[in-house]
């Protein structure tokens, strides 16, 4: 570590300060001295030094009041920086830190070192002149006046410097040379086992460990995948891949491990691909973002998937996950016991229901919410295809669950990919055929199986009700909002249609949206449904219950979604409201409980 604290003006005192007096009181100042002298003249930054210490007072005297003044920090110091930067490159073999110690405001005269430095957004005349003068800035008084900036002449030797640098460097405006091959995503046929489905109740989250397992084998990408976990890996049933992928460890496994006698042990290897990072979210998206990045900063596409509780992502690391939107970083990000009311029995530590909501800051990021182990099959193939084939600047946010149920089997993925990978898609019509009402009941993730179950509810009423996945209303949202700009810039053009409004075309009826997420999730598409919606979700706070006393508490079990969309069709007079009333009474849902929102 090196340390840039004081400017060349000390270098003569610290030189003849043989006893190290001068050091001792350095090192005993604390920031506020620090600040303290900033802004004082060089008189008082004198007596502050000198205490009355006789062997400082003859040190001082040495200099002027004015030299004592003008005497910068190493942050200050260009002579000081180089040094530090010229001796950190000599280190061989291990980081080296540079610690530089600064001015704020730093040239601002009156305003350096103030803790107002950072309000100060405009200099009277005044000010640019004592600033100018300060700094020996070769401008006439009407120029700096005018805040003019100042432009050596192109034969000067600063110029020349700058012009040989920058040519050096290929340019005078950056750019971002990528040299990395471009990897084709595996065929679907990579994917058979997802579309055929299960009989056998398994979760999503299964079905992603699975599906690694799978392309960790592919002949194309296989040895560009990189599983990450912060920890509790079997948490996520990450163990599975122990034995075949192993754990990189730089010197391989030293110890014997206390499951070493189990069926999958923990194994480290120095060739291992999972990067297990500790109880530590930030050095596992640290990892994330190495290997999301590897392919511009080392040409190799690496492909990280980085799983993890979800509540613990956008709440605990979104600036990070923010930096890997702007440093253009690449791969899958795994929310895993996702939902608030999913992840039973944790309480308000563990159950999330707001990182969907959050994803949808990040403008390059597509974050999806599957239900299902064929549209996260579909979803991770094409997100490979974008990031790695085509190139794209975008990563991807994918919430997986802990709730087992049998997985679907779909016959032709080709016929369901545009709906999955466009936020939106009919998974299961009605089989009334002489309904007396017709319902559309959203449901995705975990929380599409309630939407079924309502779906049987409403049949034995005589009302048609059709069950829609949406995996992604953010994308829906997203797709919605570039419509309605390109229609509002191009007035006279023929207008585009948002994905939503061409899905739900024809479709008659009311609409009744449920998430384990926040309500302000799915009613982001409320502007361009074209009937009756109400939505349901989860705001408020977790609580450590069993799943179905959650569902019912958050009001998003099958009775309050059955009886969202007896209440809207009698908004829409389609039935009586009486209908309702019975329907709460039959459903033993109290209408006075307390609204969880408020709780």
């Amino acid at each position: 570590m090196i340390k840039v604290i004081w400017g060349s003006g000390w270098d003569s005192l610290l030189a003849r300060d043989h006893r190290g007096v001068l050091q001792k009181r350095m090192e005993e100042a604390v920031d506020g001295d620090y600040q303290y002298l900033s802004v004082s003249p060089g008189d008082v930054q004198r007596e502050l030094w000198v205490e009355n210490n006789p062997e400082l007072k003859a040190l001082m005297n040495t200099l002027t009041d004015e030299e004592v003044r003008l005497i910068k920090r190493g942050g200050q110091d260009h002579k000081k920086i180089n040094a530090a930067y010229h001796k950190a490159l000599q280190a061989k073999g291990r980081p080296t830190v540079i610690l530089i110690k600064s001015v704020k405001g730093y040239g601002l005269v009156k305003g350096q070192g103030r803790n107002t430095a950072h309000q100060k957004k405009q200099l009277s005349s005044e000010e640019r002149l004592e600033l100018a003068q300060a700094c020996n800035i070769p401008l006439g008084t009407t120029a700096i006046e005018a805040a003019e900036f100042y432009r050596p002449t192109d034969d000067s030797p600063e110029m020349q410097y700058l012009k040989a640098h920058r040519e050096n460097l290929g340019g005078y405006l950056p750019t971002r040379d990528v040299y990395c091959e471009a990897l084709p995503p595996p065929p679907l046929s990579t994917f058979a086992e997802f579309f055929k489905g299960s009989e056998r109740s398994v979760s999503t989250t299964m079905a992603v460990v699975r599906m690694l397992s799978v392309l960790m084998k592919d002949p194309g990408i296989g040895r560009y995948m990189v599983p990450i976990v912060p920890d509790e890996a079997r948490t996520f049933g990450l163990d599975g891949l122990f034995r075949e992928a192993g754990i990189y460890s730089p010197e391989g496994q030293r110890y014997t491990p206390v499951d070493g006698g189990s069926l999958l042990p923990y194994r480290e290897a120095e060739d291992g691909q999972i990067l297990q990072e500790g109880i530590c979210e930030t050095g596992a998206m640290a990892s994330f973002l190495a290997a999301g990045t590897a392919y511009a900063v080392h040409g190799v596409p690496t492909i990280p998937f980085y799983m993890f509780y979800s509540i613990f992502g956008f709440q605990r690391v979104g600036d990070m996950i923010g930096a890997c939107g702007d440093m253009m970083c690449r791969g899958f990000l795994l929310g895993g016991t996702a939902g608030r009311t999913t992840l039973n029995g944790e309480g308000l530590q563990h159950q999330d229901g707001h990182s969907q909501v959050v994803a949808n800051t990040v403008p390059n990021l597509k974050s999806y919410d599957p239900a299902f182990a064929y549209e996260l099959a579909i979803i991770v193939r094409e997100g490979i295809r974008r990031m790695y084939q085509e190139q794209e600047h975008i990563f991807y946010y994918l919430t997986i669950y802990n709730e087992n149920y049998p997985m679907p089997a779909v016959e032709s993925p080709e016929q369901v990919e545009a709906g999955v990978l466009s936020g939106l898609y009919c998974y299961r019509r009605s089989e009334l055929e002489q309904a007396e009402a017709k319902v559309h009941l959203f449901g995705s993730g975990s929380v599409l199986q309630q939407a079924l179950q309502a779906q049987a509810y409403l049949a034995e009423c005589n009302i048609a009700a059709d069950v829609w996945s949406a995996t992604s209303y953010n994308e829906l949202y997203r797709d919605a909002m570039a419509c309605e700009r390109w229609n509002r810039l191009h007035p006279t053009a023929e207008p585009r249609v948002p994905y939503v409004q061409r899905c739900l075309d024809g479709e008659d009826g009311v609409f009744v949206a449920v998430s384990d997420y926040m309500k302000a999730l799915p009613n982001s598409i409320a502007p361009w449904m074209p009937g009756r919606y109400i939505v349901l979700g989860t705001d408020g706070y977790g609580l450590s219950e069993a799943r179905p006393e959650l569902r019912a508490y958050f009001e998003i079990d099958p009775a309050h979604i059955a009886v969202a969309a007896m209440y809207a069709l009698a908004q829409d007079g389609q039935i009586k409201f009486e209908r309702v009333e019975e329907a709460l009474a039959r459903l033993g849902i109290d209408a006075n409980k307390i609204d969880p929102a408020q709780q």
